[in-house]
């Protein structure tokens, strides 16, 4: 598919634009067809891809898990059946070892933040010219695959984890316990005003990183994939190789995407227990 594009240049910037939809210079609504147009809509915009992936790949989740537990069984579990459970235990132990106070919210929302992440990372694994290619014969003019390499999703995802960890830091402590925690702490209470710009930055450092850190490392990915896609173009011997590499590639990614799905979701618990604890 590299061959269709006029330089390596435009085939990495076409397959690193979402599907944006927004209100164009003509004050008319609709999908930009450039990335000219993607710049004119501004911030007021929908990218339409990383909105439907992530949402289908959220419902399929909830699917499997779904058919898993109306089918269980303790006489003849299936192989999805023990898959999950198997899943359950890993989350639960990881929880237990993380999460020092009772809160049920977190076991199920550690489950739904591993399992979500995985499957939006585990689109990186498709190759970068298939869907794409198919929804260019349907009139599509761009299409990213892979939700967690678009921030806005990333930031989606830690912005909702940061706003749970204020609202127990609030219900925990009191909100005089909360300002007291940003205020008083680390140094004494006449320095009040350096606290407050320490502790800050440091509560706004939870999301900003938790994004950012699962954005990079699957941006990085998919960048990668991209340009392994342009060396099929450059002859069979260059081809050859770009085929070896991106198995290979293919091989380490499975461990990365894994390992981000893992990091996010034991941040999120850490910072949850943290936001738990009336002893600061």
């Amino acid at each position: 598919m590299a061959d269709s594009y006029a330089n390596s240049s435009e085939y990495i910037k076409h397959h690193l634009t979402n599907l944006v939809y927004g209100q164009k210079s003509d004050g008319a609504w609709g999908i930009a067809h450039s990335p000219e147009e993607i710049k004119e809509m501004g911030f007021w915009s929908l990218n339409l891809d990383s909105m439907m992936f992530s949402i289908g790949l959220g419902l399929f989740f909830l699917w499997i898990f779904r058919r898993a537990a109306k089918k269980a069984s303790t006489d003849a579990p299936t192989g999805l059946q023990n898959f999950i459970e198997m899943l359950i235990e890993f989350i639960d132990t990881s929880v237990r070892g993380s999460f020092s106070g009772k809160n049920p919210l977190i076991a199920p929302l550690a489950l739904t933040i591993f399992v979500w992440i995985f499957l939006l990372n585990l689109m990186d694994l498709i190759a970068v010219d298939h869907i794409p290619w198919l929804a260019s014969l349907m009139g599509v003019p761009y299409l990213k695959i892979v939700p967690s390499t678009d921030p806005n999703i990333t930031f989606g995802l830690a912005i909702s984890v940061f706003f749970l960890i204020v609202y127990y830091s609030i219900k925990m402590k009191g909100p005089g316990g909360f300002f007291a925690e940003l205020a008083f702490h680390p140094f004494p209470k006449f320095m009040m005003p350096i606290n407050l710009i320490l502790e800050g930055v440091t509560l706004i450092a939870k999301p900003v990183s938790l994004a950012l850190r699962l954005f990079g490392n699957m941006y990085a990915g998919e960048v990668i994939f991209i340009l392994i896609a342009i060396m099929y173009s450059g002859g069979w011997a260059l081809g050859f190789f770009g085929g070896a590499l991106q198995l290979v590639w293919a091989l380490f990614h499975i461990l990365i995407i894994t390992l981000q799905a893992f990091i996010f979701m034991t941040l999120t618990i850490v910072y949850l227990d943290m936001a738990s604890q009336t002893d600061h």
